[in-house]
C-alpha cells in the first residue's frame, strides 16, 4: 500500500493506492499556519477492515510532526482513532 499527500491550496489529502488503483482517502484543511482539520476519510469497499484509514492517518500524523502541525479530528473515524491510539495524541489540537 501505499500512500501520498497531496496539497491544493487549503485543502490537503491522504491517498492511498494498490497497484496503481485508489483504495481510500483522507482529506484535511488548513485552519491556520499551524493547524489542519481532518475533515474527512473514504476507503473503497474492497479495502474495509485492511487498516487503510489507519495508515492513512499515520501519514497526516507524519507530516503534522514534521511540521509542528496539530490536528483537529472532525471526521468521526479520525476522532475514533485519536481517542484509541495513545501514541498520536502528540499532535491533537488540545
Amino acid at each position: 500500500m501505499e500512500i501520498v499527500l497531496k496539497e491544493d491550496g487549503a485543502k490537503g489529502f491522504a491517498i492511498a493506492q494498490k497497484d496503481h488503483k485508489r483504495a481510500g482517502m483522507m482529506s484535511y484543511s488548513k485552519a491556520g499556519a499551524d493547524i489542519i482539520i481532518i475533515d474527512h476519510t473514504e476507503v473503497e469497499p474492497e479495502y474495509n477492515g485492511k487498516g487503510v484509514g489507519k495508515q492513512m492517518l499515520y501519514k497526516i500524523v507524519e507530516m503534522a510532526r514534521e511540521k509542528n502541525i496539530k490536528i483537529i479530528p472532525l471526521c468521526p473515524f479520525a476522532a475514533n482513532m485519536f481517542k484509541k491510539i495513545g501514541e498520536i495524541k502528540d499532535v491533537l489540537k488540545s
